[in-house]
């Protein structure tokens, strides 16, 4: 796997912490960053895909894409994950797209739908405003409206480290995948952390 090649001056490897799974963690930072390596339009259409393991074309994508295509290389499949549960628990789900049941294609890349199923799951943690409580694998999400309404967003926490002494965030607010500072840009509406285990046992039925 191509890791980022980002200049010496402007991040640092974070150091590796013994509270999380480094595996999972370090291997959905990695792919994220790898991410940035590619051109991808923004493009929220309605696409049929296969299933399981189905993907919007590469070359588009939202920024719940950004965060499916990491946790499938770090070995979890939402695609798969979220239809599973929505299948079996339909009305635990957000009701905003007026749909009768759940639908392959489409829900596991749904922010709100994302931010439920890590909660049912019991990967939710507390809220924190302190940098060092995010460790790489971390999925962020957020409100890019804050008190002015809701607009959803969502991105994957790295194990680079900005000038700042925050963690960079991959995410595509419609440029593509970028590799930005941006963890406190917006009202967090949820962070989430999963161990190998738990991945593994996601699937389990």
């Amino acid at each position: 796997m191509r890791t980022c090649r980002v200049a010496a001056f402007l991040f640092a490897v974070a150091a590796p912490s013994a509270a999380q799974s480094q595996d999972f963690g370090a291997l959905t930072s990695a792919a994220a960053i790898e991410r940035t390596h590619h051109r991808v339009f923004y493009d929220p259409s309605y696409v049929p895909i296969a299933y399981p393991g189905g993907d919007v074309a590469p070359d588009r994508g939202v920024c719940a894409d950004v965060v499916i295509r990491a946790l499938r290389a770090a070995g979890l499949d939402l695609q798969k994950a979220i239809h599973e549960d929505m299948a079996a628990h339909f009305d635990a789900y957000p009701h905003l797209w007026g749909l009768a049941g759940p639908d392959a294609n489409i829900d596991h890349r749904r922010v709100p739908n994302i931010e439920r199923f890590l909660t049912r799951k019991g990967w939710r943690l507390p809220p924190s405003r302190n940098p060092g409580d995010y460790q790489p694998g971390d999925i962020v999400a957020w409100n890019l409206r804050g008190r002015h309404g809701y607009l959803p967003h969502i991105g994957v926490v790295t194990d680079r480290i900005a000038p700042s002494g925050r963690p960079l965030i991959v995410h595509n607010i419609g440029a593509g995948p970028k590799l930005e500072d941006v963890l406190f840009s917006w009202p967090i509406t949820g962070r989430f952390r999963i161990s190998d285990s738990q991945a593994a046992s996601a699937h389990a039925r």
